[in-house]
């Protein structure tokens, strides 16, 4: 497929108080366009790293909002990199925010689609003269896509933060288990089709939502891929950051992605959740920082991807 690279508009703050430039661009992908910000410090002569931040599950945009919260994690890492040199681009999912045209019906969306995507972005910044390296910088799901996108494209670090450590549908499982013995009951032979790559016709009312017909064909296509086989593939310098009141993701799980590959460096930030915020383990504390975009990410964690980006 012929990617075409399309740069839409500069925004330039010329503010006493800029620390960067913020360039809106965008690819297209056969099947519609996506968008993306590319954030460069105000001196580009010296910005010769750049990042891509992969978001996470869901209908997460490039600032790490959805429809039904607004953060703004991403958009703050974004942001604190610059401020200590560091480029970035991140950028919507196919079929959200800008790049809502993209969206494929839910029976033709496939997990290798996000990969694709992905990987057209590092060829966007490759093809831009401007940089010398390329990091890339996976959240949750969007850890999964940056390891194999790192084996396939040149791209010179790789950085996990809040990695699942097992295949997707074993998370499933552990999540079911807590649930009513009927659910698990029901709902473990459907996983074991669609882990050998079999549809289900007939789905439980109850569980129609999770298993739905019209989904099946893209939890196949997730299923097959292994994050701690994926993370071992990569030769490179690698990053495994997790956060210690995470309540999505555990230790175990950046436990288990730094035993699948002994040469990773891995980092438990203290009091960090899933979205990057300072957070205790109490549940309902911790997801009100999920709606608090005015909450500050955690600068121990822009303080640990700095030092493993640029030395």
């Amino acid at each position: 497929m012929r990617i075409f690279f399309i740069v839409l508009l500069w925004f330039i703050t010329f503010s006493s108080f800029a620390t960067s430039i913020k360039q809106i661009v965008s690819i297209e992908t056969g099947t519609g366009k996506l968008e993306g910000t590319l954030l460069t410090p105000d001196d580009v002569k010296d910005s010769k790293i750049v990042a891509l931040i992969i978001a996470g599950s869901g209908p997460t945009d490039r600032d790490g909002n959805n429809p039904s919260m607004t953060n703004n994690s991403l958009k703050m890492l974004a942001d604190e990199l610059a401020k200590v040199g560091i480029s970035s681009l991140r950028y919507d999912k196919r079929g959200i925010g800008k790049s809502k045209s993209s969206g494929l019906k839910e029976i033709d969306l496939r997990f290798d689609n996000y990969i694709d995507d992905a990987s057209h972005w590092v060829e966007y910044l490759n093809n831009l003269s401007r940089f010398n390296k390329i990091v890339v910088i996976g959240h949750s799901e969007g850890s999964l896509i940056g390891m194999v996108v790192s084996q396939q494209k040149d791209v010179d670090k790789f950085i996990s933060i809040a990695g699942s450590g097992q295949p997707i549908d074993q998370t499933i499982r552990e999540q079911l288990a807590a649930q009513p013995p009927v659910v698990i009951e029901q709902s473990t032979p459907i996983l074991d089709k669609l882990l050998q790559g079999e549809t289900v016709e007939n789905v439980p009312e109850f569980l129609n939502s999770l298993f739905r017909p019209s989904v099946q064909p893209y939890m196949i296509s997730w299923f097959k891929y292994d994050p701690q086989k994926e993370i071992s593939k990569l030769n490179k310098p690698v990053l495994i950051i997790q956060g210690s009141t995470d309540i999505q993701v555990g230790l175990m799980d950046a436990d288990k992605l730094a035993a699948a590959n002994k040469k990773a460096d891995k980092v438990v930030i203290k009091e960090m959740n899933h979205i990057f915020k300072e957070a205790t383990l109490d549940k309902q504390a911790n997801y009100q920082t999920y709606n608090q975009p005015d909450l500050p990410i955690k600068p121990e964690l822009v303080k640990v991807i700095s030092e493993f980006i640029l030395n």
